[in-house]
């Protein structure tokens, strides 16, 4: 049992290394497919965290009518906060949106010679609503919406940011489907690419397999080889991609750093790289040992 298993990765090895430029150009299309499989991989992780960040800045901006008294303010606000949907309520007062206004602005002349001429505050109060969950701010908004909140209100802005959300995650699905596409274009071209390599060994050791036939080899000995050829190709494929991965990193690592501060896609992918080379060892060898299957049970009739 032993021996026959040594025999069969010795051939497979010898077959690997038989057919050295189509070997490569086997391995090349199979790294390539792997590295965009790798690609998308990553890709999900960036843009579902960049979906999550944002969402978690979401909140409902309430800009009330200048004259609206304060006390009923007080009164949304305390509604507000007994709703199950609402994490928490901030109320800003005019003067308190003032003095941001100021200190965001503090170096612009032309804004702070326009506020002493106007000579009163032209900003509304206001009041910033966090939920539990994203997917309860349609209720809080349709909260706000009664006649007798209504009225009060001169602005909501949370329509303008769950547009923002809405788009990017548009933007995000569409990507994705693109890389999905991609990657089983890449696969099927890298199953045929490896057909064939495997179908010109099978042809150069036609002779031998000949041979092992009058000997009495049994169909898994003679099979065995070219499923090893199929697996070192998946195998050395993987690490490849992830080779390849690794200088691209550290490229585009600092331009993310600044887009999204939060996450830093070179930890995430140095913290997961064992699992993600199980990943693309198990595509890999999947897409290597389908094409040596489908190469014996086609040519040689086993």
């Amino acid at each position: 049992m032993v021996t026959n298993l040594y025999r069969i990765i010795k051939y497979g090895l010898q077959g690997f290394f038989r057919n050295g430029w189509q070997s490569m150009a086997t391995l090349s299309v199979i790294t390539l497919t792997l590295f965009v499989f790798l690609s998308l991989i990553l890709f999900n992780v960036v843009a579902k965290n960049a979906i999550t960040v944002l969402r978690d800045k979401i909140d409902v901006s309430v800009y009330f009518r200048q004259e609206t008294p304060e006390d009923d303010i007080a009164n949304v606000r305390k509604s507000l906060e007994s709703l199950s949907e609402v994490k928490a309520v901030k109320y800003i007062s005019r003067s308190e949106a003032l003095s941001a206004f100021q200190e965001r602005h503090k170096e612009d002349v032309v804004i702070n010679q326009a506020l002493q001429v106007l000579q009163e505050n032209p900003l509304s109060a206001s009041l910033n609503i966090r939920a539990n969950d994203p997917k309860d701010y349609p209720i809080i908004t349709s909260y706000l919406n009664q006649e007798n909140i209504k009225n009060m209100i001169d602005q909501v802005t949370y329509g303008q940011n769950q547009l923002v959300i809405s788009r990017l995650a548009s933007i995000v699905d569409t990507a994705q489907k693109f890389g999905i596409g991609l990657t089983v274009a890449l696969a099927i071209i890298a199953v045929l690419v490896t057909l064939n390599t495997i179908i010109l060994n099978i042809y150069s050791t036609r002779d031998e397999i000949s041979i092992m036939r009058l000997v009495g080899a049994g169909n898994k000995f003679i099979r065995g080889p070219y499923i090893v050829q199929g697996m070192l190709f998946g195998i050395i494929a993987a690490v490849l991609s992830l080779a390849l991965m690794t200088p691209l990193l550290s490229l585009i690592s600092p331009y993310m750093k600044v887009l999204m501060p939060e996450m830093t896609l070179s930890a995430y992918f140095y913290g997961s790289i064992f699992s993600l080379l199980g990943y693309q060892i198990l595509f890999g060898v999947a897409l290597g040992v389908v094409s040596s299957v489908i190469a014996v049970s086609r040519y040689l009739k086993l």
